[in-house]
């Protein structure tokens, strides 16, 4: 892994204070539009302080290094395919992104229940840590099916993230340009594959578990409720919605993943990839939370909060167009949507560093003003 950008003495401090909690509460969705254009995307959710992301541009030929609990001394690989995502801290360390095949791959918090391989100093040059597995799956593969093959040929081991003190409990999603899905996890040290045919994800507990207590939500219509007669009296829904009564509305991963399985079953006629954005952000921004007590991970009192940069737990929204392989994305500053087109960027000649670019050219919102001039 390449050297890391230096952090502020304030986020150093605020670091040092992160002791025994918790990571990342986010939410992650996959839409297929009728022409079968595929889209993937996911809120960042982070309350402590702000992860000063950046837009990641990998060069195809790119050198990753990986970590294991000894250090510098993993897996080394070079990326087949250019990649486009955001980062963390500075670090070269990509948390969501997309490669130029149109394979998308996302981490999300799996607090309590991540236990990965256990370590075995001799297969050092085939271990990663769970911080590397974004950057190997979207370096090596361009498929679904490639990475349920090339997973499990690499150990994947818990390695204390220096930034946070902490492992990484970590679960993924990874989609590709077919629309086909799946969410990778470890549970007591075993792999797991999971085939995702909903393309949702949140947290914990496991991928299985949310899929069965999706069960418990059957009574749930996509049409209004009819109107019932009780002793002669005629009772009608007091509003639209009626059909949707019981869907959970608290924002613990579980009922995120319910109301994600929900809006997205439930989307209008999406003709196109420039229909599904409308609809992915539509989706997405009902699971924006703001700064707070409860809000977001990362707002415990083994924080040391620095708020200063930020006005939003939910840090940054993606959505990545794995058909026509276009990045899109909006801010806790800048609501206007931004855009990175892979086809225009040619990674075999951009030099042999990651380049980045800050995620708003100006941290403020962007507005158009349309007041009139009346003569």
């Amino acid at each position: 892994m390449k050297k890391s950008i230096k952090i502020s003495s304030v986020l150093g401090l605020s670091l040092i204070l992160l002791v025994h909690s918790t990571i990342f509460a986010c939410t992650g969705i996959r839409l297929v539009a009728e022409d079968g254009s595929i889209r993937y995307g996911r809120t960042m959710e982070w309350g402590a302080f702000d992860l000063f992301s950046k837009v990641a541009i990998v060069p195809k030929g790119y050198a990753f290094s990986s970590l294991t609990p000894e250090g510098n001394n993993g897996k080394k690989f070079e990326a087949k395919y250019g990649i486009v995502g955001l980062d963390m801290l500075g670090k070269d360390l990509i948390i969501d992104g997309m490669n130029d095949a149109g394979l998308s791959v996302g981490i999300f918090y799996f607090p309590n229940l991540a236990k990965y391989t256990e370590y075995d100093p001799s297969q050092a040059e085939n271990t990663i840590s769970s911080q590397d597995v974004v950057n190997y799956i979207l370096a090596q593969y361009a498929t679904v099916d490639e990475v349920k093959e090339g997973i499990q040929n690499v150990a994947v081991v818990g390695v204390v993230e220096e930034a946070i003190g902490i492992e990484v409990d970590g679960h993924w999603m990874v989609t590709d340009a077919s629309g086909e899905s799946i969410v990778i996890e470890f549970v007591d040290g075993q792999l797991h594959i999971h085939d995702a045919p909903l393309g949702v994800i949140t947290n914990a507990p496991s991928y299985d578990w949310h899929m069965t207590n999706l069960r418990n939500y059957l009574n749930l219509d996509f049409n209004s409720a009819p109107s019932k007669t009780i002793s002669g009296v005629e009772f009608k829904p007091t509003g639209m919605g009626s059909g949707m009564v019981g869907l959970p509305g608290d924002m613990t991963p579980t009922s995120r993943f319910v109301r994600a399985a929900a809006w997205t079953q439930t989307t209008r006629p999406m003709e196109n990839s420039e229909e599904s954005l409308y609809e992915m952000f539509r989706i997405l921004d009902n699971f924006n939370l703001s700064l707070g007590a409860d809000r977001a991970e990362g707002t415990g009192i083994f924080f040391g909060k620095d708020h200063s940069t930020m006005r939003s737990a939910t840090i940054w929204t993606t959505s990545f167009d794995l058909t026509n392989k276009v990045f899109n994305y909006h801010t806790q500053d800048n609501r206007r949507v931004q855009q990175i087109n892979l086809s225009d960027i040619d990674f075999t000649t951009m030099g042999n560093e990651i380049k980045r670019l800050p995620l708003d050219i100006d941290r403020s919102q962007d507005i158009l003003d349309r007041t009139p001039q009346f003569n």
